[in-house]
């Protein structure tokens, strides 16, 4: 027994060693690969210096590239359990002095690119100035990134993190500055673009597509700051307030308490200074507005029971399908007017506003181009009226009977009682079969007799059965004619007329009747046979 603990102790002992010499060795490993990375990085750096034009900017993307390749590998060294301090705590400084460099750079770049605004190049100064504040957060987020690294490894970043503070605070208040400045260009630009309508210059779409990107690039710079500071200690509710006036969208920072009181109060504010100024007026105007609704709902109901009954009536013979659309888009149209004259009485201005709809009805076609294509293929089955309600169709794949129709789908009703819906394109582009138009269907019906059975005795024991029932039209007559000579049978066709309706009764009464009427008188109906004929040969001596 004492030598099995031994020998469990030897073993335990190996596998440490093991871990620990494989440990070692990717260590090693990764040191060799951030110290190649920074003699890269440093070469770099000095070429920066004299590089100009694209040279410089390659430089610039190949020291970022290496600089976030070697970080990730100081990030492996100090996520580890027991790190190495005497190596990590001097790469850490060297990465704070790094950042604190390039962010001058960054910072006397954007300052002599803004020294050239006011001339006939100030939008691609813009863009250049905007790529320098992306890349200045993007070494800003770096830099925190690295004061929590030298938190982790206990090492006194506190004037970094001060300094960075200070930075920021003073990043952030420009940038707000900066934000609502943008978004104020960008509302009287988009004032100006609506009013022109129609008569919109290229240089006004120009300004409001250029002002956009600009408060993207201003809003997520501030946000940056903002995740910064609040990663600092520092209270952001003030700049975090702007960013949501800014977006109007509605995020995780509104569950911020000071957020959302600041905004509460603001809206209350502004809601009771409007309430004191325009009270009277305004609830006179939303009592307008509600009547105008009122009436026009009735209107509508007037306006659709008019039209059904003119499309009813009319000499048109419109199919059932299309009196519903008639009846439908007449009273929407009365209520869309309506509702345009009861938004006037608030102070809408109908012009821009429908401008609006205008433009908001091409980026919708745009997103739903499927739906409109179905709401044409509708359109088109209203006007050529391949079938109507109640109408039994093949389409699509699907036989039943049309149970209603809208602009974008048809309700079918298959035989076994399933409802299905179908897209109309599906539809309107495929073969439609509507198997109930006509006044009269064809029942085909195929029946064999024997080849030794009488041939004139079969042919009239079909046609009194056919004449006989009651539901068989005179006109067109039926057809019964001997067709083929089959492998078994021989095969007579019969083709009786009926109502599509009759169709299925027809079809069932006279196989039935067949069937009894020949087993009645002698004639037989064949199954598939085949004759077998054995022939015995002598054998051969």
């Amino acid at each position: 027994m004492p030598r099995i603990l031994i020998v469990l102790c030897c073993l335990l002992s190996l596998m440490s060693f093991s871990e620990s010499s494989f440990a070692v060795e990717t260590n090693t490993n990764t040191i060799n690969k951030i110290d190649k990375l920074q003699k890269v990085i440093d070469a770099d750096i000095n070429y920066l210096q004299s590089a100009k034009g694209e040279l410089k900017n390659i430089s610039e993307f190949r020291i970022r590239n290496k600089t976030n390749q070697l970080r990730e590998q100081l990030d492996i060294l100090i996520s580890q359990p027991d790190p190495d301090l005497v190596y990590l705590t001097p790469k850490v400084e060297q990465q704070l002095a790094f950042l604190d460099t390039v962010g001058k750079y960054l910072d006397a770049d954007i300052t002599a690119l803004k020294l050239t605004l006011g001339g006939d190049n100030d939008t691609a100064s813009m863009q250049a100035i905007i790529k320098r504040e992306e890349d200045r957060d993007h070494y800003l987020q770096a830099e925190l990134e690295t004061i929590n690294w030298g938190t982790t490894l206990n090492i006194n970043v506190e004037a970094a993190k001060a300094a960075l503070t200070d930075e920021l605070t003073i990043r952030a208040d420009y940038l707000e500055s900066l934000t609502n400045y943008t978004q104020n260009q960008l509302l009287h630009a988009v004032d100006e673009a609506s009013n022109a309508g129609a008569d919109i210059t290229a240089e006004q779409k120009n300004q409001v597509a250029d002002l956009k990107n600009r408060l993207a690039q201003h809003s997520s710079s501030l946000s940056i700051a903002a995740d910064i500071l609040e990663n600092l200690g520092q209270d952001t509710a003030q700049i975090k307030q702007t960013l949501f006036s800014v977006s109007g969208d509605i995020t995780q920072d509104v569950l911020n308490f000071d957020v959302a009181s600041s905004l509460a109060q603001e809206w209350m504010t502004i809601a009771k200074n409007q309430a004191l100024e325009n009270g009277t007026g305004l609830t006179f105007k939303i009592v307008i507005f509600l009547v105008i609704l009122f009436l026009t709902s009735l209107v509508a109901k007037i306006v659709r029971k008019v039209v059904r009954k003119a499309v009813n009536s009319s000499k048109l013979k419109f199919s059932v399908l299309l009196q519903d659309f008639f009846t439908s888009i007449s009273g929407n149209v009365v209520f869309a007017l309506g509702l345009l004259i009861a938004l006037s009485q608030l102070g809408f201005e109908l012009a821009p506003l429908l401008a609006g709809f205008g433009i908001a009805g091409v980026i919708i076609g745009f997103a739903l181009q499927d739906t409109l294509s179905n709401f044409a293929s509708g359109m088109m089955i209203l006007i050529y009226r391949p079938y109507d309600v109640g109408d039994l169709i093949n389409a699509a794949g699907v036989t039943g009977r049309v149970s209603h129709m809208s602009l974008v789908s048809t309700t079918v009703k298959t035989l076994d009682n399933q409802r299905l819906i179908i897209p109309n394109n599906k539809i309107w582009g495929d073969t439609i079969n509507n198997i109930t138009v006509e006044n009269e269907r064809r029942v085909d019906m195929t029946f064999g007799i024997g080849y030794g059975d009488d041939i004139p005795k079969a042919e009239k024991i079909l046609t009194d059965i056919v004449l006989a029932h009651p539901k068989v039209k005179k006109t067109p007559e039926p057809t019964i004619r001997l067709h083929t000579l089959g492998e078994s049978s021989v095969d007579f066709v019969v083709r009786p007329w009926a109502n599509p309706v009759d169709y299925w009764e027809v079809y069932w009464d006279i196989t039935r009747e067949v069937k009894m009427q020949f087993d009645a008188q002698g004639v037989s109906i064949p199954f598939p046979q085949r004759d077998v004929h054995i022939y015995h040969e002598k054998a051969q001596d």
